[in-house]
């Protein structure tokens, strides 16, 4: 079920089905080469690529890099900037951003995420650790910026089990 901080757009969804679905396809490559399980994209308003990475905390054995705080990396160095709010961004992911990654977000100045595995999934299928998030949609909604989730959200499940079976590394923190 596909959830929203606004009133569903079908032609936003539809453009959010089409390229959460080709990152979760791009994302099995990417496991293979030692990054993931997490793939992003950000696209400025004319549907320009401007920056595409997937996680690789465990291979630069670097607890921050996530695919989103990647990607937005590669995004400011692109436009060589750090207020990304100027260039009306959307970010697509292949799973619903962790804590820290939506304080990333928030603060880079993107202005619409899309997203396809929900964190309640991630955490079943791979033990990943999402953080705390109370009522962030609202909150994003708040500062304008608009959230489409659970987009694609099976084929999504479907690579992070292969992740898992895969032997690759589950990083979390021993507690």
């Amino acid at each position: 079920m596909i959830i929203s901080n606004e009133k569903i757009d079908t032609r936003k969804l539809q453009k959010a089905e089409k390229i959460i679905t080709a990152l979760q396809h791009e994302l099995k490559t990417h496991i293979k080469e030692g990054s993931g399980p997490f793939l992003a994209a950000i696209y400025d308003e004319n549907d320009n690529l401007i920056a595409k990475a997937a996680n690789s905390v465990v291979s630069q054995k670097c607890s921050h890099n996530h695919a989103e705080m990647n990607t937005i990396k590669a995004a400011e160095q692109a436009l060589n900037t750090y207020d990304l709010s100027s260039y009306n961004l959307r970010i697509y992911v292949t799973a619903e951003p962790c804590i820290m990654c939506l304080g990333g977000i928030m603060w880079s100045g993107i202005k619409e995420v899309y997203y396809g595995v929900s964190s309640k999934k991630v955490e079943e299928i791979t033990g990943f650790d999402e953080g705390f998030k109370p009522d962030w949609l609202e909150e994003f909604a708040r500062r304008g910026i608009t959230v489409y989730g659970q987009i694609a959200e099976h084929e999504g499940e479907e690579v992070l089990k292969e992740y898992v079976t895969s032997g690759k590394t589950i990083y979390k923190l021993e507690r």
